[in-house]
């Protein structure tokens, strides 16, 4: 039997491909590429496949080695569709293997691919998330956030990722009256509403498991109802209206948090002491909230992230899904479970004070900047505004994350093709 580094220097991994159906009409919209480890093995099992990969250090490269094999399988099959693919986090960072290059770099230009990603991605590496969606949409590719539902805190990571396909966990079709999946639902449905997103319903086995995809909002189903996971057809078949993608700038964010809120936003003049009040309100919400949300936060110096405020921030970060305070001077992990990052010398970040919530249902920020005065510290003033709306909170988010480095720090410029 071969061992993990054999099947990975050999590339010994077939795909397999699962359609995707329009449920209304019942036409294949597309497929979702599956690996195969050597038939005959403990490796045949994707989960096994990935976690020997994983043991020994290696599973980035086996994530380029199973994408670039659906990529071949697909431009062998002619296929027109949509092809999804899974991307493992710790790919994002990782180059393309050089003898993958021409086949990852001709399904760029002759492929439609919709690059699936989970929550769980989001928290570690927040700022190779976005180079990562980037990437993908300047290919002209498109963003499916996987698993929804599968852990409540994905609902609240959700808008980083502003992905074009939101994929229902099965789990919501075999427990659609649990209280959870009616919170899932209703955020999900308001997200697409506001987004213009899809909505695919996975682990469709049954007519009934069809029904209620339709009556959670799904237009696109995927199950053994369908078909089982198997080659693809050949020759392809015919196209029809194909998966709307929401674009190239979904989720595109430039500026500071204070910038892209003053800018919408009237501004006031106030001073330290009497934005501390805020401040502290928008960490009881995140504390209190009934679905856990993610709290940003920059705090211009670490001296600001006293040790009260750590400790209010740890128990936030408990129960939340991504919690991050920012400032010169703090490490990567300021406390448990507090992602941090240090602001250099001449940072325009240091110049503001933010408060960012964000969750399924709830969004605010408070975003300030610092006047420059010689005032006492309680009495230094700041131009500040606030806001609820939650695509200017969000854009404000999203601009923070870019600062957030990864949980291991590399190099994010391989993510597609050198």
């Amino acid at each position: 039997m071969p061992d993990i580094h054999e099947v990975i220097d050999r590339r010994s991994v077939t795909p397999v491909f699962q359609p995707l159906i329009d449920i209304a009409s019942g036409r294949v919209l597309g497929y979702e590429a599956l690996s195969r480890g050597p038939a005959g093995t403990p490796w045949e099992s994707p989960a096994l496949l990935f976690a020997a990969a994983r043991a020994v250090g290696r599973d980035s490269e086996l994530d380029w080695v199973c994408r670039a094999a659906a990529y071949r399988a697909a431009l062998d099959a002619g296929l027109e569709q949509t092809l999804f693919v899974n991307m493992e986090p710790t790919a994002w960072r990782t180059p393309c293997p050089p003898d993958l290059e021409p086949v990852v770099s001709l399904a760029q230009r002759r492929l439609r691919v919709v690059t699936e990603m989970t929550e769980r991605a989001i928290a570690d590496d927040p700022s190779g998330l976005l180079s990562a969606t980037a990437s993908c949409r300047t290919a002209g590719w498109g963003v499916a956030l996987d698993d929804v539902g599968a852990d409540p805190m994905s609902l609240a990571l959700m808008p980083f990722v502003h992905p074009d396909v939101v994929k229902l966990d099965m789990q919501l079709l075999h427990a659609p009256d649990d209280p959870h999946t009616s919170q899932v639902v209703s955020a999900v449905a308001a997200y697409a509403e506001a987004s213009g997103a899809t909505v695919l319903a996975e682990g469709v086995e049954t007519p009934e498991h069809e029904l209620i995809a339709l009556t959670m909002g799904a237009t696109i189903g995927q199950g053994w109802l369908y078909g089982r996971p198997g080659p693809l057809p050949v020759p392809a078949l015919p196209t029809g209206e194909p998966l709307a993608l929401l674009g190239r700038t979904a989720g595109h964010t430039t500026g500071t948090p204070f910038e892209i809120v003053a800018a919408h936003r009237p501004v006031r003049e106030t001073t330290k002491s009497a934005l501390m009040p805020m401040s502290r309100h928008l960490e009881a919400l995140a504390r209190d909230s009934h679905q856990p949300p993610v709290l940003l936060a920059c705090f211009q110096e670490a001296r600001n992230f006293t040790p009260a405020t750590a400790r209010r921030f740890g128990r936030i970060a408990t129960r939340s899904p991504l919690v991050a305070a920012l400032g010169a001077g703090l490490s990567e992990e300021p406390t448990t479970g507090v992602r941090g990052a240090d602001l250099a010398a001449g940072d325009i970040l240091r110049g503001e004070w933010n408060v960012i919530l964000v969750g399924p249902h709830q969004a605010t920020a408070l975003v300030a900047k610092d006047l420059g005065g010689t005032e006492p510290e309680a009495q230094r003033r700041f131009a500040y505004a606030t806001t609820h709306d939650r695509a200017l909170v969000i854009a404000a988010a999203r601009s923070l994350l870019q600062w957030l480095a990864p949980s291991r720090a590399a190099d994010v410029s391989g993510l597609l093709a050198a």
